[in-house]
């Protein structure tokens, strides 16, 4: 896991002392990103700590406690050093951290191309317009659905995407249900992946090419590349 490195900019006991904005970030590293618009693009992931959710198929539980305290100054100049164009800032849940929308700032104020992995039960409108937002709206076998904030919906563009995380048939009928609903084909890219070891992804594929559903079907191509491995 590559966590706060040890020739940082800062180190915990300068943060501690520090009056500049912080946070919690478990770690910053840099792969492929494995899902939405940007799949396959050398990528920084700076994945902040906590998380107020607690879905049953999470696969970044380490991300709940922990962390180090960096100033987000210095979070900036680690993501420049790593010379990639992308960043995705995600959790844990990374809106919990109010500073988050400062960080999200100085990476586009940066020149960075940035994404923000959100679980959509927090408040979006804030978030800078040059961000990308990729809402993931909770379906009801992960077991917090009651925690969408459905009021997200409305403000989702063409930049932004939603993400549904399909566990089972009701899943995907819910999921459907949803779409047509809130018009978010319209609105904004809708993506739907299958729960892994929950349904197949050949199931989801099936059900969705069968109702001819305007959605981008996807799979975690960090997972089929490096499994679970933290990091990666």
């Amino acid at each position: 896991m590559n966590v706060t490195p040890a020739n940082a900019v800062t180190t915990p006991s300068d943060i501690v002392q520090s009056p500049l904005p912080r946070l919690k970030i478990t770690e910053i590293f840099t792969s492929l990103q494995g899902e939405a618009d940007t799949a396959g693009w050398p990528t920084v992931f700076v994945r902040l700590t906590g998380c107020p959710l607690r879905c049953q198929y999470c696969d970044t539980a380490y991300a709940f406690h922990g962390g180090t305290w960096w100033d987000i100054d210095a979070i900036v100049a680690e993501v420049l050093a790593q010379g990639v164009r992308h960043v995705c800032v995600t959790g844990g849940e990374p809106l919990a951290q109010k500073r988050c929308l400062i960080l999200l700032q100085k990476l586009c104020d940066a020149g960075m191309d940035v994404s923000l992995e959100t679980s959509g039960a927090l408040d979006v409108s804030e978030v800078d317009p040059r961000v990308s937002r990729v809402v993931d709206l909770k379906t009801p076998g992960s077991a917090e659905m009651a925690r969408n904030k459905l009021e997200n919906l409305p403000l989702l563009t063409a930049r932004d995407q939603v993400k549904f995380v399909i566990c089972s048939r009701e899943d995907y009928d819910w999921a459907k249900a949803m779409v047509v609903e809130h018009h978010l084909a319209e609105r904004t890219m809708v993506l739907f992946s299958p729960s892994k070891g929950e349904i197949t992804a050949r199931e989801l594929a099936d059900w969705i090419v069968a109702d001819r559903l305007p959605v981008r079907f996807q799979m975690q191509l960090h997972k089929l590349l490096w499994n679970d491995e933290p990091g990666r």
